[in-house]
């Protein structure tokens, strides 16, 4: 097992079972339990997520990417952006951000340009190994998506599942921004 793998836990999350709310589903009663507990849920699938996409990573050989980066990589894809619109798609933390995006030009994954229109901008475009990454990433997150939905009912339960975290996403955002309780 490589070094990459061993950080992957594969035993079950049975602590995170545990605290799930009983009702669940029940009744509108059990909504403020579970609206308490996504936060947890959310970051927990996000650190499960990384693990994942680190574990991939190690399957095709690349040793020289940590799993966010592969996630800029990911959020670049086919376009060519600025760094400002990489880092409002990607929600990057500051210096974090800046590190990973110059080990990812250092590596021969991305190319940096200066803008036409503004030499103080710099530009982002996937090198053509940075888009070969991208490639072999996305089969494989294919063939993971394919084994999760096996069925139609399955498949609508993950389109809700997706409508229900990105309207939960704005909520908070508009919260946020314009500190008002109504959603």
């Amino acid at each position: 097992m490589n070094a990459a793998a061993k950080h992957v836990s594969h035993a079950p999350n049975r602590m995170a079972d545990e605290r799930e709310p009983e009702r669940i589903g029940s009744t509108r009663g059990a909504v403020p339990a579970v609206y308490t507990d996504l936060g947890r849920i959310i970051e927990s699938m996000t650190r499960r997520f990384l693990d994942v996409l680190r574990m991939e990573l190690a399957r095709i050989g690349i040793d020289d990417l940590s799993p966010g980066q592969a996630l800029m990589l990911i959020n670049i894809g086919g376009e060519e952006l600025s760094v400002r619109d990489l880092l409002e798609r990607g929600y990057y933390l500051g210096s974090n951000a800046s590190y990973n995006l110059k080990h990812l030009v250092e590596a021969g994954y991305v190319d940096r340009t200066a803008s036409q229109r503004d030499r103080r901008t710099a530009r982002l475009r996937l090198s053509d190994r940075g888009l070969k990454l991208c490639e072999a990433l996305r089969n494989l997150e294919a063939m993971r998506a394919e084994g999760l939905v096996r069925s139609d009912e399955e498949a609508a339960e993950f389109d809700t599942t997706y409508r229900t975290l990105r309207r939960l996403e704005r909520a908070w955002s508009d919260l946020i921004r314009y500190d008002t309780p109504d959603f």
